[in-house]
């Protein structure tokens, strides 16, 4: 088969300009960017690597949904450099190594377990990621290996698994030799098997070795193994290949999974993981034609998920040691006889997936598993973990209201974790400000809305429990049928909090469970809501290694949603295909699914959204990838499901549907998450514009918005947790309209309340000083955040007059505002414009003034005849007791201290400008009369030396080397009293007013000193000059 990838672009490109044209322009949406605020200490899963072979400290690290990222610096330090193509997933990298600006990567994971992610194709860059080529592919769905041809640049050939979830052609093994602009599919065996393996001979690059893999997976069940499997062999460059078979040693009967490994000491030299009826390690001393069993039956120590990880990989300088990595890794030194432990599961995490040896100094791997990336550079004595790499795979992401307010989600294979949304610490969100609440994989998790010390986490297969995050206790409280009917829990199953009586809580297997004193009994208030079908209920899944954890169990309850309008009402969806709905509490329940017309039958239901608005309404999100189907579905009722309509589907956007969330209070504003991104619409639904700014397209799993803060909180399926600070822009586009805005010059939208708080030292570092590996997310800075829209003006660059005022009209500040085309994002410090500086600094006119009181504030811009404005609201320091008297008092103070400095700067800027007269004179005189100019320059060294004798009582002399500080001068005890106000929240002192008291007839007596000097000592001066006829700098 062959496949011309030039006209796969020219077809993807009209598909985009013809599907996606939208109204809402992404490009205008400009400061509206999300934060990535991590964790990176759970990290999440490495797919593969590769490194520059000229510069090993360059290393590339592939992810399951995250994207490519790089180091540079041995992995100090990382950059994503790809994760905006048509998938994040990446499931392999070959780099060019005889010119390492060229890249080729393979999208989509190669270890199809249940929560796998799928890939879109092939890629290259030839300026190491700065710019990428789609090459096509897109419907193989993972590519597991790329092998450059080190002697043709332009010869490839990729292994591609297909995908897992049905069956099609686009699996197999493809060449291209011009570059990747077309393919040919040189190795294809059936629409279920496709390639789980490839390797090369280290000394000839045009032998090969394939391991073919017949693969299934269903919702309920997986099949690994099948007469599809096997291993071939292509000795011209992956043209043709010959199968090996049980006549050459190898097992007879279906194969399952393989992994195979030359070694690179001694080509002849093969190993080969096989998955079959007794799972062994085989070898071939002759190349890969002939092989034998060589370990031990029964071993377990070679790994025992060949499904989800078969990789061994061969000492570069030592043909008998050899690595299998599986859910530890496990070494042999013998030539795969004997194998024991060599990666400790109590120091690195578990569930290895990439390896990397460096050739030609084997004791420095790289290991990739599902808690990020470690590695060793004295061949696994010690371990080094990357906590830089923000990866995490959450399920889900639940809110509190403490301000600022806590993100809650469990994450897979990365346990339950509760971290800030930002930070009032100095540095941004670091790892240790994340708590992990709970182990194993993580999902749904809630705090408790009475008292979030409390709250309830998940693990797989419905483990339960509520914790104490304080004590760190978790109650393991998942029910129990009272008549001892074995439950059925979804690997990730349904949790929800009824919104209107907080102390309850609802819990999904395929009944409803009710509780309302914190698990510690349960109701049962729910027939069986799924189908029930007893063929999807076979828990000896995994083909030829069966492999019971959970992740396969079906006909489940998926989704529960109570609605916050009218108690009672409470939807229900399975992963079997059912929606229902009961409105008397569980005592009836209707399954509305048979009125959503164009669904699937026994569809995935991953989430049912009451609304905010009505208790007759909701919405339902589907996602159907698993039955081979990636079309987007949500559906939106407006009577309790008799009725349906359809929001999404793929002329809208791409990927399968994850997560959905309204607005709270603009029912036109929504937010889809998929497979593939995150979509807006402003209009309900009619138009959808993918969320590109700043936003890659990562798996958007789950979405919530903070209701005080009006932020749209994303948790993400590989890039852990986003922030998209204050949506209401949107929700004012969404109600107003596009025109009206836009058509404006200018329009300043509603501002979040802003909290003048104190930014402490943070936790076991010293603020900033940390270096460039510790992990920051990125923090909300400090301030009033205020945002406004900017039409074009055709100018890159337009300056903005941005005043607040106070509540009697009067400017308190003045910030002047680069504004760019659309939307635009400031931030007011909460400060007041001090005394009017006596000489501008820059374009600053005046000294900083004292903080702004607590109270409401008028946001006023202006561009030319332009204006527009809004309000703001200053709040104290939440965490303080504050007197709004007392504050008052301490403004006034801090303003009096203020007059006092704007003195003091007057008198330092009469002095200095008396001196520069002095200067300007004696290079006027340069060559003038001797005897003049002796007389000019005596009479105005006594000058200086007078201005001097006076400014240095005001400021510190300097030191022609150390440091010399004199906290006599008065300057210095300005500085030292304003050290200790800090601020309006923090009352006067009696230590401060003792200050004052001396430094107001202090600065009083320096003015007469001052005067003295300019008015009759550079008043005589001045006065000889001008009798000489010269002239003197033109007064200001």
């Amino acid at each position: 088969m062959r496949i011309n990838t030039a006209l796969l672009l020219i077809t993807t490109l009209l598909f985009v300009n013809t599907a996606y044209g939208q109204k809402l322009d992404m490009s205008m949406m400009g400061d509206l960017k999300p934060r990535s605020i991590g964790p990176a200490g759970a990290s999440g899963r490495i797919t593969s690597f590769d490194v520059q072979l000229s510069n090993p400290d360059i290393i590339y690290a592939g992810t399951a949904a995250g994207g490519l990222w790089r180091s540079e610096n041995g992995g100090s330090t990382w950059d994503v450099i790809f994760d905006d193509g048509k998938s994040a997933s990446i499931g392999s990298i070959a780099i060019n190594q005889n010119n390492p600006n060229e890249i080729w990567v393979g999208t989509g994971e190669g270890n199809p377990r249940n929560s796998m992610n799928n890939g879109a194709g092939i890629y290259k860059t030839i300026d190491r990621g700065r710019t990428w080529t789609f090459l096509g592919l897109e419907k193989t769905n993972g590519i597991h290996r790329i092998i450059l041809n080190p002697n043709d640049p332009k010869t490839a050939v990729v292994a591609a698994t297909g995908t897992p979830w049905g069956e099609n052609p686009e699996r197999g093994i493809y060449k291209t030799i011009d570059g990747g602009q077309t393919w040919t599919q040189t190795l294809y065996i059936d629409v279920k098997t496709g390639a789980a393996d490839l390797v090369v001979d280290p000394a000839n690059p045009n032998k090969m070795i394939a391991a073919m893999w017949e693969h299934r997976r269903w919702p309920w069940f997986f099949k690994s193994g099948g007469p599809g499997s096997g291993i071939f062999v292509s000795l011209d460059g992956g043209d043709t290949w010959t199968k090996r078979t049980s006549e050459d040693g190898l097992p007879n009967g279906e194969l399952g999974r393989i992994g195979i490994a030359f070694a690179p000491s001694n080509p002849d030299r093969v190993y080969a993981y096989v998955e079959s009826k007794s799972n062994a390690i085989y070898r071939s001393d002759d190349g890969g034609f002939k092989w034998r069993k060589i370990s031990k039956t029964g071993d377990r120590n070679i790994g025992g998920r060949p499904f989800y990880y078969a990789d061994i990989y061969v000492d570069p300088k030592n043909e008998n040691r050899v690595y299998s990595i599986h859910s530890t890794v496990t070494v042999s030194e013998d030539g795969g006889k004997t194998w024991s432990s060599f990666v400790p599961s109590s120091r690195v995490h578990t569930d290895h997936h990439a390896w990397w040896i460096h050739p030609d100094d084997p004791s420095f791997i790289l290991d990739g598993h599902d808690g990020g990336l470690t590695y060793t550079r004295d061949r696994g004595k010690n371990w080094h973990f990357v906590e830089s790499l923000p990866l995490t795979q959450f399920y889900h992401v639940r809110v509190d209201n403490d301000i600022p307010y806590n993100i809650y989600g469990g994450a897979q294979d990365n346990g339950s974790w509760r971290g800030p949304s930002q930070s009032w610490f100095k540095g941004g969100i670091r790892n240790f400000y994340w708590q992990r609440l709970s182990v194993g994989d993580g999902f749904d998790m809630a705090p408790d809305p009475n008292d979030n010390r409390y709250g309830w986490s998940m693990g797989q297969g419905g483990n339960l429990n509520y914790y104490d995050r304080i004590s760190g206790i978790l109650y393991k409280v998942r029910p129990v049928h009272p008549n001892g009917e074995r439950l059925r829990f979804n690997w990730n199953a349904a949790l929800a909090i009824d919104p209107i009586d907080k102390s309850v809580a609802y819990y999904g297997s395929q009944f409803v469970h009710k509780t309302n004193d914190g698990g510690k009994s349960w109701e049962i208030i729910s027939p069986d809501l799924t189908t029930n079908d007893s063929t999807k209920q076979d828990y000896k899944t995994g083909g030829l290694t069966y492999d019971n954890t959970a992740a396969e169990n079906h006909t489940t309850i998926t989704a529960i949603g109570a609605s916050a309008r009218q108690a009672g009402v409470i939807w229900v969806g399975t992963d079997d295909g059912n929606v229902q709905v009961t409105r008397d509490g569980g005592k009836t329940w209707t399954n509305v699914v048979k009125n959503i017309k164009g669904l699937p039958a026994n569809s995935w239901i991953a989430q049912v959204k009451p609304s905010e608005y009505n208790a007759a309404e909701a919405f339902v999100v589907i996602d159907n990838h698993r039955m081979h189907d990636w079309t987007p579905y949500v559906y939106h009722t407006r009577n309790f499901g008799r009725t349906w309509k359809r929001l999404v589907d793929d002329s809208k956007m791409r990927g399968a549907t994850l997560s959905f969330v309204q607005d709270p209070i603009e029912p036109k504003l929504m937010f889809t998450g998929t497979e593939f991104g995150l979509w807006v619409s402003i209009d309900g639904g009619d138009n959808w514009t993918q969320y590109t700014n700043g936003f890659g397209t990562i798996p958007t799993q789950d979405m919530v918005i903070q209701p005080r803060e009006h932020d749209l909180v994303i948790g993400t399926f590989g890039r852990s947790f986003w922030v998209l600070d204050d949506i209401r822009p949107l929700r004012t586009l969404a109600n107003l309209g596009l025109k009206k805005v836009m058509d404006k010059q200018l329009h300043v939208f509603d501002t979040p309340d802003a909290y003048r708080v104190f930014r402490g030292e943070s936790f076991g570092y010293r603020a900033n000083l940390v270096g460039e590996a510790i992990f920051e997310g990125e923090n909300r800075p400090l301030g009033a955040m205020i945002t406004y829209y900017f039409k074009d003006t055709g100018r890159k660059s337009n300056n903005v007059k941005a005043e607040i005022l106070d509540q009697s009209g009067k400017v308190i500040k003045t910030l002047n505002q680069r504004a760019s085309a659309g939307m635009n994002r400031f931030y007011w410090r909460m400060d007041t414009d001090g005394a009017k500086l006596a000489k501008p600094v820059g374009s600053r006119k005046f000294a900083r003034g004292p903080d702004a009181l607590p109270g409401d504030y008028t946001v006023r811009l202006t561009y030319k005849d332009s204006e527009s404005e809004n309000t703001v609201t200053v709040h104290a320091d939440p965490r303080i007791e504050v007197d709004p008297e007392a504050m008052k008092v301490k403004k006034a103070f801090m303003e009096k201290h203020g007059a006092l400095q704007a003195r003091v700067d007057k008198m330092n800027n009469d002095l200095l400008e008396a001196k520069e007269q002095v200067e300007f004179v004696n290079e006027r005189v340069k060559n003038e009369d001797a005897s003049i100019k002796s007389e000019i320059t005596t009479r105005g060294k006594a000058l200086v030396k007078a201005i001097d004798g006076v400014y240095y009582q005001i400021n510190s002399k300097p030191v022609k080397q150390g440091i010399y500080r004199d906290a006599t001068v008065l300057s210095a005890q300005l500085g030292a009293l304003s050290g200790t106000m800090q601020s309006v929240q923090l009352p006067l002192t009696k230590n401060q007013e003792t200050a004052m008291s001396l430094l107001e007839p202090a600065v009083t007596a320096m003015e007469e000193k001052v005067k003295q000097v300019l008015f009759k000592e550079f008043g005589e001066y001045k006065a000889y000059i001008k009798g000489l006829g010269l002239s003197l700098i033109p007064e200001k």
